[in-house]
């Protein structure tokens, strides 16, 4: 049996089972994320094994997608392949199965985008020094620990945050979970509006609808919107996984953020978590330390631990590259 011969008989026990008994396994590494991408406009999800060829064990996985954000002319200048939280292998004597996994994706990614990156979401000290054309990049996360109390944690909320979350109660901003596919259109939008504003191109309303139908049910993800007298603001979509919650999207509207619903928004999910025995909270990103990053600021006034887990990137054609770094620009015009 070969590693195409596993995946196709014994995917779904096999694989979900060797990610969610991995000390790192996480919500990007397993196969329901992956389907939920294959249901996605303009998402190419990859997924790649190494086994042992006696007793046909996994010893390493990783799965990633290719992203297509512009439609039309400029496609083919926007596709990137993202990795996030792998590679995964089985004990850390096997690092030389990470060099099996990347050369395997890269033969299936270099085809199809212009650049790969490995987004790290633990401590990879080492595991990429089988490796050659990737280099290391640094890029920040926020970590919350959710194993303290409410007060514990609102006091090491920086006090403006505090005193933006008082403001939302007092302006009867509420937080409602979407139990109704009908209002992922309305959950769409918030985050919508939130990425034209920063002109940055932004996922198919697909990805939310696949997420929505095949992730919630298994309790691998939550919806929520807040809302201000009969008009919903803001929107937040959260991805779960053994002890962590991921945050994954969240915006509101331009129009609106006077009331503060985000900062309203993540103290409710905060709080939410504590309750429901998660450990941690993960921000998903703060941009590179040496770049300007809006949100950064935002993150870090929620206290949680500053990370620096970095990426792994390798451009597959720097002709193309710097092509479509005049057609992002072009883009941005166009959304002025």
């Amino acid at each position: 049996m070969n590693d195409e011969d596993l995946i196709q008989r014994n995917t779904e026990l096999e694989w979900d089972k060797f990610v969610y008994s991995h000390p790192k396994g996480n919500i990007f590494q397993t196969l329901a994320l992956y389907r939920v991408y294959q249901e996605t406009k303009n998402y190419f999800p990859i997924k790649v094994a190494v086994l042992n060829s006696k007793q046909n064990e996994i010893r390493g996985v990783m799965t990633g997608v290719i992203v297509r954000e512009i439609d039309g002319f400029l496609s083919d200048f926007s596709a990137h392949s993202i990795i996030q939280g792998g590679p995964l292998i089985s004990s850390s004597s096997d690092e030389h199965v990470v060099a099996e996994l990347i050369e395997k994706y890269d033969a299936i990614a270099c085809n199809a985008s212009l650049y790969t990156e490995i987004r790290n979401m633990y401590d990879t000290q080492g595991l990429f020094n089988h490796i050659g054309h990737y280099s290391k990049i640094d890029h920040l996360n926020f970590l919350i620990n959710l194993n303290q109390s409410e007060d514990d944690l609102w006091n090491q909320i920086h006090r403006s945050t505090r005193r933006n979350i008082n403001q939302a109660e007092k302006a009867g901003i509420r937080v409602e979970e979407i139990t109704d596919r009908d209002q992922i259109p309305i959950f769409y939008s918030l985050l919508e509006d939130t990425y034209k504003n920063v002109k940055v191109p932004f996922a198919d309303i697909s990805l939310f609808e696949s997420a929505f139908r095949q992730l919630v049910p298994k309790g691998l993800a939550k919806f929520f919107l807040t809302a201000h007298k009969d008009e919903y603001i803001s929107a937040n979509a959260l991805l779960l996984f053994k002890d962590r919650i991921y945050d994954w999207y969240l915006g509101a509207s331009v129009n609106e953020r006077s009331y503060h619903p985000n900062a309203f928004l993540v103290w409710h999910i905060l709080k939410w978590g504590i309750k429901n025995h998660y450990s941690i909270f993960d921000f998903g990103g703060a941009g590179n330390p040496n770049k300007p990053y809006g949100p950064r600021e935002f993150k870090r006034r929620f206290g949680g631990e500053p990370v620096n887990y970095g990426w792994h990137t390798r451009p597959y054609s720097e002709t193309k590259i710097k092509v479509a770094e005049i057609g992002f620009k072009v883009y941005q015009k166009l959304y002025r």
